[in-house]
C-alpha cells in the first residue's frame, strides 16, 4: 500500500505562484512516474505535469512554461511549482503515484486563483 500526502494548496491572486508538494510513503517499487493532475467539479481529471522515475517530465500544454515539477528522490516527494497563477488554473490538484499495475491518488488540494 502507499499513502499520499498533499500540501501546499490555497488562495492565491492571479499572477501570484504557489508550490504544492505531495510525500509518498509505503510500498514504492517500480516506480513509473508520479506527478499531478487536476479536476474541477462535473469534469475529467486532467494531466498537469508528471515525472518518471528517470526524470523525463510531461506537461500539459496549458502550463508550460509556468509549472514547474520536480521530484526529491531521497524524500520520494513531488513538487509541483506554480507561476503565473491564472484564475484558470483554479482546480483540485491531485498527486498521483503510478507502479506499472497500480496508480494510487492524494486525497487533493484545492487551488484557488482569484482575479
Amino acid at each position: 500500500q502507499v499513502q499520499l500526502v498533499e500540501s501546499g494548496g490555497g488562495l492565491v491572486q492571479a499572477g501570484g505562484s504557489l508550490r504544492i508538494s505531495c510525500a509518498a510513503s509505503g510500498s514504492i517499487f517500480r516506480l513509473n512516474f508520479m506527478g499531478w493532475y487536476r479536476q474541477a467539479p462535473g469534469k475529467q481529471r486532467d494531466l498537469v505535469a508528471v515525472i518518471t522515475s528517470g526524470g523525463s517530465t510531461n506537461y500539459a500544454d496549458s502550463v508550460k512554461g509556468r509549472f514547474t515539477i520536480s521530484r526529491d528522490n531521497a524524500k520520494n516527494t513531488v513538487y509541483l511549482q506554480m507561476n503565473s497563477l491564472k484564475p484558470e488554473d483554479t482546480n483540485v490538484y491531485y498527486c498521483v503515484v503510478d507502479l506499472g499495475p497500480r496508480r494510487f491518488w492524494g486525497q487533493g488540494t484545492q487551488v484557488t486563483v482569484s482575479s
